[in-house]
């Protein structure tokens, strides 16, 4: 440190000549550059009216990136001209002809900038009571952000950035309005696309229900239900068909006995029979009026007797003649027990056959329900993966129903301008001192380069000087050791006092025939 502080002292000179210096060299270079004056124009956002409970903003991108994609909507070179146009129009004078071109290039970063503003500033600028308690316990930013315009003229300055304040939240507001809009009508469209493939689901399903009538898993238990009531029906079916059938057996052996025996009563009335009996009371009655008048009784009982005959004859002969012509006819002259007889066994043969078709009716059934069951296993497949997707469309399409009504309501809300609102916290600022060149920032930055310049400068210097100022500088430029030690004597004493080793000594330093006596002598000095 010893070294140091005496390289320090020897050239501190030079370091406080360009330490003072380089602050005005610093200064007065900054009137070379020409002045550049910045106007200021804050814009604070304000949260949606509307709790976002009951209503939720279709406006989800970060406020950042909507920032920076708003500062590039309004710097496009078609709004910035329009912008300088209507400047130019509304302030004669403000804008030179000739200039709009090149303003239309100046206008773009790093001219113009939006910086992001913590919420404690915002609170304070809009005098927000409370906002710095919130900032503070959830460290939230970006409640709105600075518009910065630099110009070489202050009220254009002001005026641009005024105009370009205007024109970003302008375009916030359409944006938000585009935004909100396209949402809905996006998922409008969505919503429609969702219910025409729900709608196809529905028919196909509907249709699939139709062809696999019975097939499918929600008519196995019914199915098992039939096959169960159609067997006992068949049982109870196939018995009655027995006794039916046993009854009309029965029926039809009785039938044969009566009629036998009623034709054996009826015999007596056949028509040859008669026609043999008339015959005899014929000859009969010729041999009694052989032998007495007509008045005889025996005569007279003849006569009526072949007359009964007769008549008899005559009964059984239109009978046997109507016969074929009406069967009921027929049987009008049975006796009644027969005609009950071939009653019931009528009934029992109708009884017969409709068992005998019941039957048949519900074994097909009992068929077609065994095939149903057969091939539940296949259909159930198909049914359930049907099901799937068309519960998986349903769901798309009530979720998406839901957004479409919630965008409706966020988009109702942006139109009524209830939701996030960007305000501008009054006029833009004047800038009454240039903001390029800071001429203190400039002298400081001459003061550290003058600094700077003079540590190198003194360095330079220290190790380009070969001077020898000390024994340790004898010692590392000779490289030998010391052998005697003579004090100064002169004149000028002091003086080699001062450049000697500070007591008025010479110092001699020798080198000798290592390990030879005559080291101890000092011989073959070189001083």
């Amino acid at each position: 440190m010893d070294d140091y502080l005496a390289m320090l002292r020897r050239r501190l000179k030079v370091i406080l000549i360009l330490a003072l210096f380089a602050p005005l060299a610093g200064f007065l270079v900054s009137y070379a550059f020409p002045p550049r004056y910045t106007s200021t124009a804050k814009i604070l956002v304000e949260g949606q009216k509307v709790p976002d409970t009951l209503v939720t903003s279709v406006i989800t991108a970060d406020f950042a990136q909507r920032v920076q994609t708003l500062g590039q909507e309004v710097l496009s070179p078609g709004k910035v001209r329009s912008m300088i146009e209507r400047l130019a129009l509304s302030n004669p004078g403000l804008i030179k002809p000739g200039e709009e071109n090149n303003l239309v290039e100046w206008i773009q970063p790093p001219n113009i900038t939006l910086e992001p503003i913590p919420m404690s500033a915002a609170a304070n600028a809009a005098g927000i009571s409370g906002a710095k308690k919130k900032a503070s316990a959830g460290d939230e930013s970006v409640p709105g952000f600075n518009v910065n315009y630099t110009d070489s003229n202050p009220e254009r300055a002001q005026k641009i950035c005024e105009a370009m304040t205007e024109a970003i939240v302008d375009a916030n507001l359409k944006l938000r309005g585009d935004t909100a809009k396209g949402t809905t009508d996006f998922l409008g469209r969505q919503v429609d696309a969702a219910k025409a493939t729900l709608d196809e689901q529905e028919k196909e399903l509907a249709d699939f229900k139709k062809k696999h009538m019975g097939h499918l898993p929600t008519d196995a238990d019914n199915n098992a239900r039939m096959l169960a009531s159609l067997n006992t029906q068949l049982d109870a079916t196939t018995q009655s068909l027995s006794r039916a059938q046993q009854d009309k057996t029965y029926a039809e052996s009785m039938l044969a006995q009566q009629v036998a025996a009623w034709k054996t009563s009826q015999s007596s009335t056949n028509p040859q029979t008669l026609e043999q009996e008339l015959t005899q009371l014929q000859g009969q009655l010729m041999q009694l009026q052989a032998r007495y008048t007509d008045d005889h009784p025996d005569v007279i009982k003849t006569k009526a007797d072949i007359a009964e005959v007769e008549k008899k004859l005559k009964e059984a002969t239109a009978a046997t003649a109507s016969a074929t012509d009406s069967s009921d006819k027929a049987s009008a002259s049975e006796p009644p027990e027969i005609r009950q007889l071939r009653l019931q066994i009528h009934q029992y043969q109708s009884v017969i056959e409709q068992d005998a078709l019941d039957q048949k009716r519900l074994q097909s059934s009992i068929n077609l329900y065994q095939s149903f069951m057969a091939n539940s296993p296949e259909v159930e497949e198909e049914y359930n993966k049907r099901i799937l997707d068309y519960a998986n469309d349903q769901k798309l399409y009530q979720g998406l129903l839901d957004k479409k009504n919630s965008a409706g309501l966020g988009t109702s809300m942006e139109d009524q301008q209830q939701g996030e609102q960007v305000e501008r916290l009054g006029p833009a600022s004047l800038p009454e001192s240039p903001s390029f060149p800071n001429r203190p920032i400039f002298a400081a930055g001459g003061l550290g380069a003058g600094l700077a310049l003079g540590f190198v400068i003194a360095v330079f210097l220290e190790f380009s000087d070969k001077s020898i100022r000390t024994e340790r500088d004898a010692a590392a430029v000779m490289d030998l050791p010391l052998l005697i030690s003579v004090p100064w004597l002169g004149e000028d004493e002091n003086e080699a006092a001062g450049s000697g080793n500070g007591n008025g000594q010479r110092r001699f330093w020798g080198r000798g025939d290592p390990g030879s006596p005559k080291d101890k002598h000092h011989e073959n000095v070189e001083v």
